[in-house]
């Protein structure tokens, strides 16, 4: 072969390879790279633990949303969470949402819980009712430091 057509081949060949790479990305963060259509609203937490911008809203252990910012306030310290919800899906307003896991090693994820309030939450609105992160290592610890007060208690 002559060295133009070789060196045709291989652009060829690397631009195929490019191609399926850029396909298996779109494909695998496909719904990560699509904006998520709805309103936002907010809640502040005291940990999110695991939270970042992505983690998804769940509603009757469905996926409805998706966070789409984390900050924190200065003036509270506590996490500002931005949560996009769908226009379809109207949550009361004394709605409440916790950070939960799946399972001991799965990730996180914020659980609303709708409340009984005829009024419904607006854009920009804030859910007042929240549960941050819990620590399973602080669970075992606090267990642990009360097993051990048990037995000196015994003694």
């Amino acid at each position: 072969m002559t060295p133009a057509v070789e060196h045709r081949a291989e652009l060829l060949a690397g631009a195929a390879v490019l191609a399926v790479a850029a396909g298996f990305l779109i494909w695998g963060f496909g719904e990560s790279f699509a904006r998520e259509s709805g309103y936002e609203i907010r809640a502040s937490f005291p940990d999110v633990d695991g939270v970042a911008v992505g983690t998804e809203v769940r509603l009757a252990g469905v996926r409805v949303g998706r966070v789409s910012d984390v900050q924190l306030n200065p003036q509270t310290y506590m996490a500002d969470a931005r949560l996009t919800i769908p226009n379809g899906i109207a949550l009361p307003s004394d709605s409440a949402a916790l950070i939960q896991t799946d399972g001991l090693l799965g990730g996180a994820y914020i659980q609303i819980q709708p409340g009984g309030s005829p009024e419904n939450l607006a854009p920009g609105d804030e859910i007042e009712d929240v549960q941050g992160a819990v620590s399973l290592l602080s669970l075992m610890m606090k267990f642990v430091d009360s097993q051990a007060q048990d037995e000196g208690d015994q003694r």
